[in-house]
């Protein structure tokens, strides 16, 4: 989000509206705020509540990818409605006529999250990573409110950014949404992808109908899902303004140790914490896409059959992660026929590209060497 110096009384107490990204309730409380505040003088000075900007997500990326070693080039990639799609190109002329392998990154993720994947992965064949619509530094356009409509406004910014690319066919290799997305767009575009590796997916089973009676959800955890419910998911980040770097350092300090091999200061929780304070947009489409506690609101199992049989898959869980491996099981009981591979990395959880980079980097050029 660029900086701006707020003109009007009352534009700072406005923004912090807006920022937490709840769009529809804005204009109704901000009619009676304004009424309310105008005989306050608010200086103009103020600084941003959220101590970020485009500049910054742009330098906090610079220092996540200061240690791959091999080179690349990164542009912005023009799409419809004047959206671009932010993207890492790795091509080497050695390699070039090989399928390449195009990176999705999961729910609020950004191209730098792979820093310890590329150098690996581009060495056999075109390595393409890009920041989803609505995230890190592409475009932030509205979305549609219907879930449906948003995972296609998704699904066809991947194909327009394909086509402007000039990519025949794919590996679609997709963490988490990301993983929810390379199968919407297959099932939809078959010809272009050759084969689709699944790393940790989100929004595959549906929500079980049993899951209150097994596992009752205590009355406060209720009462504070009601109260957050009309809220971005991460609009407590930006509700906490300038304290919002130090919580992400203190709630996920995690994450320096999974990048504690190339990083020993803050570098990681400083993009992570850029990359989810800007406007709210993708994450506003996912909080469209999914019914309360996480789950997808359009569940990728129950369209499985719509994928042509002859688009291999590949999955792959972490040994450590809370994520449930049975939606692979269930993709491979599905799909008799089809080429169906579940791959577990031992010691790596949710993010297991960062986990254990390494053993990933390994699995994944395995399965890519299958294919031209």
């Amino acid at each position: 989000m660029a900086e701006q110096t707020d003109t009007a009384n009352g534009g700072v107490v406005q923004r912090m509206l807006s920022v937490v990204g709840v769009h529809s309730l804005v204009s109704g409380v901000w009619t009676y705020v304004d009424s309310t505040i105008k005989w306050c003088w608010i200086p103009n000075w103020l600084p941003s509540w959220c101590p970020t900007s485009q500049s910054q997500l742009h330098t906090a990326e610079d220092m996540m990818l200061r240690c791959v070693d091999s080179a690349f080039s990164r542009q912005y990639i023009p799409i419809s409605n004047g959206n671009q799609l932010w993207t890492l190109i790795f091509s080497r002329d050695s390699v070039k006529d090989k399928t390449p392998v195009v990176l999705l990154h999961g729910f609020g993720g950004g191209v730098g999250l792979w820093a310890q994947n590329l150098d690996a992965l581009c060495q056999r064949r075109p390595v393409f990573a890009l920041d989803l619509l609505g995230f890190g530094r592409s475009s932030r356009p509205l979305f549609p409110s219907d879930a449906q409509e948003a995972e296609d406004q998704f699904v066809e910014s991947i194909e327009q950014w394909r086509v402007k690319m000039g990519l025949e066919s794919m590996i679609l290799l997709g963490h988490n949404l990301g993983g929810y997305l390379a199968v919407s767009y297959s099932i939809k575009y078959p010809g272009r992808v050759k084969h689709i590796l699944l790393v940790e997916p989100w929004g595959f089973p549906e929500r079980p109908d049993t899951a209150e009676a097994d596992r009752p959800i205590p009355v406060w955890i209720k009462a504070l899902g009601a109260m957050f419910s009309p809220f971005n998911p991460l609009a407590g980040l930006r509700l906490v303004g300038p304290l919002g770097p130090t919580l992400v350092q203190t709630l996920r300090p995690d994450f320096k140790r999974k990048f504690s091999s190339m990083f020993s200061d803050n570098t990681v929780s400083e993009y992570i914490y850029h990359l989810n304070v800007q406007t709210p947009s993708g994450e506003t489409a996912f909080k469209k896409m999914t019914i309360p506690y996480g789950w997808a609101k359009r569940p990728m199992l129950h369209r499985m059959d719509q994928l042509q049989p002859e688009i291999p898959i590949t999955i792959i869980y972490g040994s450590r992660s809370s994520i449930d491996s049975n939606s692979g099981s269930t993709i491979k009981e599905m799909r008799p026929h089809s080429h169906v591979e579940i791959r577990t990395i031992r010691g790596a959880g949710h993010y297991v590209y960062a986990d254990q980079p390494e053993d990933f980097n390994h699995q994944v050029l395995q399965v890519c060497d299958k294919v031209d």
